[in-house]
């Protein structure tokens, strides 16, 4: 590698830095402590885990500055040079940070990340990848060295920032619970809430709808894509014909999301045996594009047949199903934003949602009565088409400003 390839990639690097917009931002971009010195960002394809670092980069680094070099992995550029060759020019060159996209192209990542980490200790590291990421927990080599964070969707409440109709900080379940009626009340006065929150429900999880306008649901499947033929593939072995029979999967499942599954019959349809099928399962909800609803006790334990298995978003189930029952869509959105804001969701003896072992919800339309959860405490009614809720009866687009 010679100097000139380095300042190539420090030009390349400032180039989309200055092209980064920083009009609209990420509620995790203020939430992740920079000064850590390794730093991970995990997220699905297309919620703006790049866009957050190039607003980091630009608005804490001078534009003459070279001390942050942003390169991203996909890069052909990698096809003959390596990245530890490239942090060293950038260490002799006064480089201080790197932040590096889409790691999980990169072979054997989490051993060149501790190597870097380890060789150059004044240097900071950011990374990001896919949710399919496979970080080692357990192990010492990255686990006591790194923070990790992850980047969900736009929640309802980043939708309306983002649409500059209203701009409020994101309420946690207990205040949600306790007022929601001043909420409800304050917000309904300053905007009309039902036109934007159907938006959001087809067109608004992903920051990418601000660009591609009648393309939307066509950019929603070449991510899905992506994710199945590319990123899945790049973390793991996979051949062919098992990434055809996982986009399989996905297609039946989300036609008739949500469902307890017949699993045998599934599995049948797909020609796979019991232990692949449920892989496939558990590869698309760590994908980020199912949603699998376990009980209290099977939730604790690992590759278990889930009690329902929902789409991961709204705006997926939207782009994969030509007809959306009204009742699924409720549950989606309600399932999604609670998970996407930390919350434990799992599914219970009565009800349809247990949130952290404690909370005992109900999704419905208005009609929606406590008869199946009357009697049991901490239980609320999560009602679709009202402006403002009354005692334990919340209205559903309310659970979109958690986060």
């Amino acid at each position: 590698m010679e100097i000139d390839e380095y300042y190539n990639m420090l030009d390349l690097s400032r180039r989309r830095i200055n092209n980064s917009r920083i009009d609209t931002k990420r509620f995790l971009l203020d939430k992740i402590d920079w000064r850590d010195r390794l730093i991970s960002i995990t997220g699905s394809r297309g919620t703006g885990k790049t866009t957050l670092i190039l607003q980091h980069i630009k608005e804490n680094f001078p534009i003459e500055s070279d001390a942050a070099l942003y390169v991203s992995m996909d890069n052909l550029w990698f096809e003959s040079h390596t990245l530890t060759d490239l942090v060293e020019f950038h260490y002799k060159n006064g480089g201080t940070h790197v932040f590096i996209d889409e790691i999980h192209y990169l072979k054997n990542w989490q051993k060149i990340i501790k190597n870097i980490y380890d060789e150059y200790p004044d240097m900071h590291i950011v990374y990001t990848g896919s949710s399919l990421l496979k970080i080692d927990y357990e192990s010492g080599d990255l686990s006591r060295r790194q923070i990790v964070y992850k980047l969900p969707g736009l929640s309802f409440r980043e939708y309306l920032y983002f649409e500059k109709i209203i701009n409020i900080e994101p309420i946690s379940l207990d205040e949600l619970l306790q007022k929601h009626v001043s909420y409800a009340s304050d917000i309904t006065a300053k905007t009309k809430i039902f036109k934007f929150f159907s938006d959001y429900l087809v067109h608004g999880y992903y920051p990418f709808y601000k660009e591609v306008f009648t393309g939307y649901d066509i950019r929603l499947n070449q991510i899905t894509n992506q994710i199945l033929e590319s990123d899945y593939p790049a973390i793991e072995p996979i051949n062919y014909t098992s990434v055809q029979k996982i986009r399989k999967m996905l297609y039946i499942l989300a036609q008739s999301c949500p469902q307890t599954p017949n699993m045998a019959e599934l599995y049948r349809q797909l020609e796979t045996d019991r232990s692949q099928g449920l892989k496939m399962l558990y590869i698309l909800d760590k994908a980020n594009l199912l949603n699998l609803l376990a009980s209290e006790k099977a939730s604790l334990k690992n590759m278990t047949r889930p009690e329902k298995i929902y789409c991961d978003n709204t705006n997926i189930m939207f782009s994969l199903t030509e007809k959306v029952d009204i009742g699924t869509k409720r549950e989606t959105f309600f399932l999604n934003q609670l998970r996407s804001a930390g919350y434990t969701v799992t599914y219970p003896d009565q009800g349809d949602f247990s949130v952290n072992q404690r909370y005992l919800f109900e999704v419905g339309g208005k009609g929606k009565s406590f008869t199946q959860i009357k009697d049991i405490p901490d239980s609320y009614l999560a009602i679709d088409d009202e402006e403002i809720g009354r005692g334990n009866k919340i209205p559903l687009w309310m659970f979109g400003l958690l986060y």
